[in-house]
């Protein structure tokens, strides 16, 4: 918690309001000039979530939403990683939320009207706390890829929906984690959209043999960096690198 205003961010590092290959930032592309509003005293203190905020099951995408006895279906993986400050500091005690499609590339949503099946056993979403050294960890299943309305043949890559709550709701991230190998991630509008190679390959998580349970489960690390507060910037590395 803190009682300090944030630093702008650096805009040139995030994917344009208006991209023309991605077709429906034409509907959501600002018109205006953007206006400057002073952050609050509730946006700099708040929120704040403790364990008694989650329940056992939150952080197992597999089991929290099946049947007893039940299992999401699909190939099953571990997610983990360590939230970060931008000097490598773990981030501790900071609400992380995912949402996802399921192993047929499906989302447990009204609005989906993708022909892949829903599975009864898989919900999609998920949360838990960074643990006192930034560490975190889900289980869940590989999503499959998608098609998307964007006036050709585009499908989106196998991704996970991240959602973070740093110091203050000023600081929240959200974004998507995408796997490597996936061929899709060079033909997404939606991935191309961001400016920066390096910025995309940030968001890209690594097959991490080591957490990998034989027989049972894969491992992929995603480190998530949060900005942060009166950061210097280097010339050769601006911020969230």
């Amino acid at each position: 918690m803190t009682e300090q205003a944030f630093k702008p961010r650096d805009l040139s590092w995030h994917p344009p309001a208006l991209y023309p290959d991605y077709r429906s930032t034409h509907l959501r592309a600002p018109q205006q000039q953007l206006l400057h509003m002073p952050q609050t005293k509730t946006e700099l203190t708040g929120p704040t979530f403790g364990q008694a905020d989650l329940s056992p099951l939150d952080d197992d995408l597999i089991l929290n939403y099946a049947a007893s006895g039940q299992m999401a279906q699909g190939p099953r993986i571990i997610v983990h990683g360590k939230l970060l400050d931008e000097d490598g500091r773990p981030v501790p005690g900071k609400l992380i939320e995912v949402w996802q499609a399921n192993a047929g590339g499906r989302y447990r949503h009204v609005n989906d009207g993708y022909l892949a099946p829903l599975d009864d056993n898989f919900g999609g979403c998920g949360r838990c706390l960074s643990g006192d050294d930034g560490s975190y960890s889900f289980r869940t299943i590989l999503p499959g890829p998608y098609p998307w309305p964007n006036g050709g043949n585009n499908w989106r890559p196998a991704h996970i929906h991240f959602s973070v709550f740093g110091d203050g709701f000023a600081q929240r991230l959200i974004t998507q984690m995408y796997f490597e190998g996936d061929p899709h991630i060079p033909l997404c509008p939606i991935v191309q959209a961001i400016p920066d190679d390096h910025a995309i390959d940030r968001l890209v998580a690594r097959l991490d043999m080591e957490r990998t349970i034989p027989m049972d489960i894969r491992a992929y690390r995603f480190d998530i960096v949060l900005r942060g507060r009166n950061a210097t910037i280097f010339e050769n590395q601006m911020e969230g690198t």
